[in-house]
């Protein structure tokens, strides 16, 4: 079972300590997801504007985010 799938399954627990950690974790998890996805689409020459559509956010919002920010490393062993 993937990490991702643990946490999905513990934020369902009954224990609020359990799921309420669980919800923090994906939430770290889930940003680091969007800055990787957000560096691949902009290494591929997206526009802000394509970026913000597909997140369904406005291109100022998306920019605002993540422009100026230092690239990361894609791979997930940092």
């Amino acid at each position: 079972m993937s990490q991702a799938t643990e946490l999905a399954a513990a934020a369902g627990s009954t224990d609020p300590r359990v799921g309420l950690r669980a919800v923090r974790a994906l939430r770290r998890l889930l940003e680091r997801l969007e800055v990787v996805q957000v560096d691949n689409a902009r290494r591929q020459g997206w526009s802000w504007q394509e970026i913000a559509d597909v997140l369904e956010v406005s291109r100022q919002a998306v920019h605002k985010k993540h422009a100026g920010r230092p690239a990361v490393n894609s791979s997930w062993e940092a």
